[in-house]
């Protein structure tokens, strides 16, 4: 492996660590209702956990209000239980072969607890992204040492990883920035 696939393999699991907190942040609630929040929750399908997305579409029906469609009726049941099981404190309701699920409001101590969540995401990513700059820096040392690339292509790739790693870290806070305001939009 070269310094250059190094490098372009660093860069692209960094950007895949961004889309990762990107989706994990997306589960997170603000007071508006998203079909994504719902989509991580594991319903109980013949036995089998499956996601949700997966036994029934999902879909808003107003700015506050998800709706659930199982693609089976005989999952009604297993979905609301699900729902009402999950960590995220709602309280679905089945009209029919529809579940109406209601995003309730956000209380003010609510909002700060999920933006302490929201940097604790941010903090694991960066964490992820040092990770990376780390494993790649080693890698280039061991091929420092097998001669296969010189001491001055090192220190260039070194410092590309740097940057990369500066740029993700960047990335990183403003992704957080966002979601914060978001969370504390009323």
């Amino acid at each position: 492996m070269s310094a250059t696939e190094i490098k372009t393999t660093t860069d692209q699991k960094m950007q895949k660590s961004l889309e990762a907190l990107k989706t994990n942040l997306a589960k997170i609630r603000s007071g508006r209702a998203n079909p994504g929040i719902l989509e991580h929750i594991q319903v109980d399908y013949y036995g089998n956990p499956t996601p949700l997305s997966q036994v029934a579409s999902l879909g808003l029906a107003d700015a506050r209000t998800i709706n659930v469609q199982p693609f089976e009726k005989t999952m009604v049941g297993a979905i609301e239980k699900a729902i009402r099981d999950s960590d995220l404190g709602l309280n679905p309701a089945s009209q029919g072969t529809v579940i109406r699920v209601p995003m309730p409001a956000l209380t003010e101590e609510r909002r700060r607890d999920l933006t302490k969540v929201v940097r604790n995401e941010g903090e694991d990513t960066k964490i992820a992204v040092r990770n990376l700059r780390r494993d790649a820096n080693e890698h280039l040392k061991r091929l420092t040492k097998d001669k296969e690339i010189s001491e001055d292509e090192e220190r260039r790739a070194t410092d590309d990883i740097q940057k990369m790693t500066d740029r993700a870290v960047v990335d990183v806070d403003k992704i957080v920035t966002e979601k914060e305001k978001e969370i504390m939009t009323v």
